[in-house]
């Protein structure tokens, strides 16, 4: 029997997935943290952590989100059945250490990037969808067709809308490239983005804390913690950001006629610095691993 579970397993995805397959999202994560917990409890496992997201926090919260805004107002709609189902997973954390005096404990991670994401064109989170535009379109704009195939056979089809944006006709294999990358919304929402090996690091160190420190540090029924990395950027900033680090130097694009979700979501993780851990890796230095990690060269 396991002496710790750490459940990190969802069905997650970027704004589109989340708007386009609200029933999946809400029933998947629901089932995969009411079986794991339940799981965990009745083989007697006494610690497990569980792990969230920032958007269980309301849309018009004060910023920076603070532990105490859970429940506290109406939630961002396109990714609202998402952040529900994780709020239950907070709550199920607290009834089982409630009723039957289990230590399971919730950390609030805000949004994570780095090797082995996800870079479904449709399904995937910010970063590395624009990592994958952003190759793309170097590889277009370098008439690169063997290289935008190679891209296709290792991660999986390219939308035809995206194919039209970078000027590849898959009739006749050629490439007429164009100098513009388009991207969703206005690029003036701010979002901050934590690395995963500094999340991980963070959840181990929640999870070896000593119990009374931990609950010093939070309440039965508000026992999550935020792990962030301490500042944001605007989705401009983060998308030239990842254009220097892919070598794209065309255009960037926003298409406004498409929603850019909540405005500003920066973590409050001040609780979780004061016990002793903060974030160490930086976005760029970041985005260069999960690049080469996207080519397979690292």
């Amino acid at each position: 029997m396991p002496e710790q579970v750490y459940l990190a397993a969802a069905k997650v995805g970027g704004i589109y997935a989340n708007n386009t397959y609200p029933a999946q999202f809400i029933y998947e994560n629901l089932m995969i943290q009411a079986n794991i917990i339940q799981a965990a409890h009745s083989t007697g496992v006494q610690k497990l952590l569980f792990l969230g997201s920032s958007c269980i926090y309301p849309k018009a919260v004060p910023q920076p989100m603070r532990e105490e805004a859970l429940l506290t107002g109406t939630l961002e709609a396109t990714n609202e059945p998402y952040a529900i189902a994780k709020i239950a997973g907070i709550k199920l954390c607290e009834s089982y250490n409630r009723q039957y005096g289990r230590d399971y404990r919730s950390v609030m991670p805000t949004n994570l990037y780095g090797p082995g994401d996800n870079y479904h064109l449709a399904n995937s989170h910010v970063l590395p969808a624009m990592i994958r535009k952003f190759h793309l379109a170097k590889l277009a704009q370098a008439g690169d067709v063997a290289g935008v195939e190679a891209d296709r056979a290792r991660y999986g089809e390219i939308p035809a809308d995206i194919l039209e944006m970078i000027g590849f006709d898959t009739v006749d294999r050629k490439i007429s490239p164009k100098t513009s990358v388009t991207l969703w919304g206005s690029g003036t929402p701010y979002r901050e983005f934590l690395h995963v090996d500094d999340m991980a690091a963070a959840s181990i160190f929640v999870m070896e804390l000593n119990k009374a420190i931990y609950d010093a540090n939070t309440s039965p029924m508000l026992s999550h913690i935020n792990v962030g990395y301490g500042s944001d950027l605007t989705i401009r900033e983060a998308a030239l950001t990842v254009a220097a680090v892919v070598g794209y130097q065309g255009n960037i694009e926003f298409d406004t006629s498409k929603p850019d979700g909540t405005m500003k979501k920066l973590m409050d993780s001040r609780r979780l610095e004061k016990l002793g851990w903060k974030a160490s890796v930086a976005l760029r230095q970041g985005l260069q691993q999960a690049y080469a990690d996207y080519l397979g060269t690292n």
